[in-house]
Formats: structure tokens, C-alpha cells, sequence
């Protein structure tokens, strides 16, 4: 096992490295050539080597030499197919082109690539650095190869400007991937944690409920040990059994709480966190085959301290709202932003809630899903949601007609983050 894997590493990354190369070579064929009589050209071959690089680790200088024998081979063999020239003659020809690719893998192998990642800005300039580099390697190896004579100084000036274009539209289109693959990794994360915020929350409401109970049977002990000794002996066995019990919640809570209280890099502005909750609940919808529109009001903003809260309590009503539409209709999540108050209002045009059902469906226990075998949902649900906005000193009241209408008000000190 110990060799199997290594080798079947160096197999992956030797595999990786001959796409690359292919791939180089057949897009290098998308060309453009800027000056007449030599077979220099800009492709779009060092885009794809440039980008393989940033989502692949590789050793990049034996990628450069690959992608630079089969780029000069790729040319030298279409040449002597479709204009019946020597092979030898087109080799030598197309050597330059070679030359640029190595030298290009050469120059970020002097860079962390790793490192630079995280700098756009600076990474697509040395993109550009190095392109400009690897054409003036090959324009020189083309002018000595071939006894080409080319206008030097024109020729930089182009090296500039498609170097510019070229890096930083690989540097662009890589940071717009990594950016969407992070929302989508945060979004995850955040919701994860907003179903983890809610279990610590109860957990800690047990926590106090055992505790009482660990006291009763204590003075339950003490009030009939004169009475009855064997029975006394139970009671304090119960209070003793509490009590461990309220010690493996403790563990338990402290855990959950250290997952709960981390701290995001990421400053969460309201806004964004109501964005995040929508384009889950689309997602939650198409995977429903519903056809439904969502709307997004929110006219103010602020930084939250309270995103796990809010997400927990805005997801779960709209996840309620989704599921309360048959096939096709319309989901609005509006929010109103005052001094003292922020108020959230979620409105649906789903089956809605009997007049008669209006009043308990906040209470503990209720739930009106119900899966094919008649066990109740094990969802947050409702009673839930209403105990998050308590804590955070806030309200919920609903109405159902037309429409069916959550609003929420929550102190806005509650919420929002101080500068």
C-alpha cells in the first residue's frame, strides 16, 4: 500500500500534465498573427497553461517542457499535412513557440504560486511580466532560428498589451470560480451552523430543566429520609443520575458552543445574508419542482452580529413558505429598517392557515408536516423559530387570507453590529 499510492499519484499528475498539453496545443491553433511572413502568433494556448496551473498543483517545469514538445510537434505535423512542407524544416520553424512555453513555466516557478492566488492584482501582473518575458524569448529564438527581422520595439509594445489581456482575463475568470465556489462553501457552512445554533439553544433550556429536576429530587430526599429510608435511598439515586445527566449535556453544549460562536472573516451585512436565504430557497424550490418568484426587498443595510440567528429564523420560515405552494406562485421577503426596530415580513400566496389553526401554531409541539408514514417532521419548526426571536427580544405574528403573513420585529440594537 505504502508505494501503490505515491505511484498512483505521479500516474494522476503525469496524466494531468499530457491534457494540459493537448489542450495547449489545440487552443494555441486559435491564433491570431501580427506579423506577415514569420509564424509567430498569440493563441489562446497560454490561457489555458496559465489557468491549468492556478487550479491544478503540477510541477510546473516539466508541465512547460510537455505542453512545449507537443505544441511544437501539434504545428510542426499540421503544417507538413496540409502544405506537404518537410517536417524537419516546420520543427525548426515552430521551435520558438517551444522555447515561450518553457520559459513561461520557468518564470512561475521562481514565484508561490500558491500564495499569489490571493492577490489577484498582483498575480495577474505577473502574469503579464511573464508573458511579456516568454514572448520576447521567442521573438528573439524566432529572429535567430529563422533570420526574421522584426520591429523590435512595436513588437514589446504588443507583448504589453496582450500580456495585459491574456492574464488578466485568466486572473478574472479564476477569481470569479473561486469567489462563487466560497459563497457557495460559506452558505453551507452558515446554514449548518444556524441548524446547530438552534440545537445548542435547546440543549441549554434542557440543561436548566434537569437541573430543577436534580434539585426537587434532592429536596425529595431530604423530606422523606425520615420517613422511609429505602425510598429516600431512590430519590437521591434519581438526583445523582440528574445530575451526571446534566454534566453530559454540559460536554456537549460547550462543544456545540465553540462551532456556534466562531467567528466569520467575512463582516455579514444584512443584505447579504437575505441574499444567502433567497437564493437557497430558489435552490429549495427547484429542487421541489416548483415555479416560484422570489423578491427581495431591502432598501437599508447594516452590519449584523446576529447572522446565525437570523438566518435560522428567516430560512425556516421561507423553507415553510416554499413547501406551502402547491406548483407556481410568489414568495416576498421584505424588510424595514427603523432606530428602535427592523421588522421582517415574509408573505407567500401558498394553501395558507385555518383561521382555527392561527392561534397554536406556535406552540411546542405543533407541526403540519407530516411524512408518508405519519411521523411528524423533525424540522426547527415554528414553536422553535418564535423561542430564537424571544431571545433576541423580538416579536412574530402571522396572518393568513389571500396571502399568508409572517412579521417579525426585533430590536434593532439585537442586531445590528457596532463600528
Amino acid at each position: 500500500m505504502e508505494t501503490t499510492q505515491p505511484r498512483i499519484k505521479t500516474t494522476k499528475s503525469l496524466f494531468f500534465m499530457l491534457l494540459i498539453a493537448l489542450m495547449t496545443a489545440l487552443f494555441g491553433e486559435i491564433k491570431i498573427m501580427p506579423f506577415e511572413d514569420v509564424p509567430f502568433r498569440f493563441g489562446l494556448g497560454s490561457i489555458i497553461f496559465f489557468f491549468a496551473l492556478l487550479i491544478r498543483p503540477l510541477p510546473i517545469v516539466w508541465t512547460g517542457i510537455l505542453t512545449g514538445v507537443f505544441v511544437v510537434i501539434e504545428r510542426s505535423l499540421l503544417d507538413t499535412l496540409f502544405y506537404n512542407d518537410s517536417f524537419v524544416p516546420q520543427l525548426i520553424e515552430h521551435l520558438p513557440a517551444g522555447v515561450f512555453y518553457l520559459t513561461y513555466a520557468l518564470c512561475f516557478k521562481l514565484i508561490r504560486l500558491e500564495d499569489l492566488k490571493k492577490q489577484p492584482l498582483l498575480l495577474g501582473l505577473c502574469g503579464t511580466a511573464f508573458e511579456i518575458i516568454s514572448n520576447t524569448n521567442e521573438h528573439v529564438t524566432t529572429e535567430l532560428l529563422l533570420s526574421a527581422e522584426q520591429e523590435t520595439f512595436s513588437s514589446f509594445l504588443i507583448f504589453i498589451v496582450v500580456g495585459l489581456l491574456r492574464s488578466f482575463f485568466v486572473v478574472g475568470v479564476y477569481s470569479i470560480i473561486t469567489l462563487t465556489e466560497q459563497k457557495k462553501q460559506l452558505q453551507q457552512l452558515m446554514a449548518i451552523h444556524s441548524e446547530l445554533y438552534v440545537e445548542a439553544m435547546y440543549l441549554q433550556k434542557s440543561m436548566n430543566q434537569v437541573e430543577q429536576l436534580t434539585a426537587n429530587s434532592y429536596q425529595l430526599y431530604k423530606k422523606i429520609k425520615p420517613l422511609d429510608t429505602l425510598l429516600s435511598k431512590e430519590a437521591l439515586t434519581i438526583a445523582q443520575e440528574m445530575h451526571e445527566i446534566k454534566k453530559d449535556h454540559e460536554r456537549i453544549y460547550a462543544g456545540l458552543s465553540k462551532i456556534t460562536n466562531t467567528e466569520y472573516k467575512t463582516t455579514f451585512y444584512l443584505s447579504d445574508l437575505l441574499s444567502f436565504i433567497v437564493e437557497a430557497n430558489e435552490n429549495y424550490a427547484l429542487h421541489l419542482k416548483k415555479d416560484i418568484a422570489f423578491t427581495l426587498i431591502c432598501p437599508e443595510d447594516f452590519k449584523t452580529k446576529e447572522h446565525i440567528a437570523l438566518l435560522a429564523i428567516l430560512n425556516n420560515l421561507m423553507a415553510n413558505a416554499v413547501e406551502a405552494i402547491s406548483t407556481r406562485g410568489f414568495i416576498t421577503l421584505s424588510v424595514s429598517i427603523q432606530q428602535n426596530k427592523t421588522t421582517f415580513i415574509i408573505e407567500d400566496n401558498g394553501v395558507g392557515i385555518e383561521p382555527a389553526l392561527l392561534p397554536i401554531i406556535f406552540d411546542v409541539g405543533y407541526t403540519s408536516k407530516f411524512n408518508n408514514l405519519g411521523q411528524a417532521s423533525t424540522g426547527i419548526g415554528l414553536s422553535h423559530t418564535k423561542s430564537i426571536i424571544d431571545n433576541l427580544q423580538g416579536t412574530i405574528t402571522v396572518s393568513s387570507d389571500t396571502t399568508t403573513c409572517f412579521v417579525v420585529h426585533i430590536p434593532t440594537r439585537n442586531l445590528r453590529k457596532e463600528l
